[in-house]
């Protein structure tokens, strides 16, 4: 990825987090905005409000979600540990707390962007889903991080992207049938191996 490509993928990514913010802004209102509103209280274009979300349901379903997950700097402040894999068992224990609270709502977005990638095809040069995990793990690792050649350190983040989030939960659960408890083992050790296998 040249790093025009890049920007413009950093852009597309803040102006979807835009659309997100500015319909929780509304929502905390006490009213359901059309999309529209949220276009305009975003300060995007209605055609652009579409390209991201291909309905309001899909968008209002997601807003609230934005917010539920903390700042890396929230998460790793001055007292967090250095040791990734300890960080990264926080942040397993935040996401956990999480899904907990919103797991019908993660399910229904997962659902809508499913959706909506088989009705439409979706557009590649729109991120279909807010990608809320990545930023978390890089903060998790930035005290290791030179401790990885970076070709490393790009595969254990992309790879630590796969045990976090809704769907590594409906994996646990929905398909293996395994207890909350069982799925937290698995998960910390699924950690602690992609972090030696990054090292060695």
């Amino acid at each position: 990825m040249t790093q025009a490509d890049a920007t413009r993928s950093n852009q597309k990514r803040r102006t979807r987090r835009e659309l997100l913010r500015a319909a929780t802004r509304l929502m905390q209102q006490g009213r359901k905005p059309t999309l529209e509103e949220v276009a305009e209280e975003a300060l995007v274009s209605r055609a652009t409000a579409y390209r991201y979300f291909g309905n309001v349901d899909a968008l209002l379903v997601e807003a609230p979600l934005d917010l539920a997950l903390p700042e890396p700097a929230d998460l790793f402040g001055q007292s967090a540990p250095a040791d990734p894999v300890a960080r990264l068992d926080r942040l397993a224990a935040t996401m956990d707390a999480m899904l907990a609270v919103n797991e019908t709502p993660l399910r229904l977005m997962l659902a809508k962007s499913l959706e909506r990638s088989i009705t439409d095809g979706g557009d590649d040069d729109v991120p279909p889903r807010q990608n809320r995990r990545t930023h978390l793990i890089e903060a998790a690792l930035a005290p290791a991080g030179t401790a990885f050649p970076p070709e490393d350190l790009a595969r254990l983040t992309a790879a630590l992207a796969l045990v976090f989030g809704i769907e590594a939960q409906i994996v646990f659960r929905d398909v293996l049938q395994m207890p909350d408890a069982d799925a937290q083992d698995v998960r910390r050790w699924m950690i602690r191996a992609l972090v030696d296998a990054a090292r060695t």
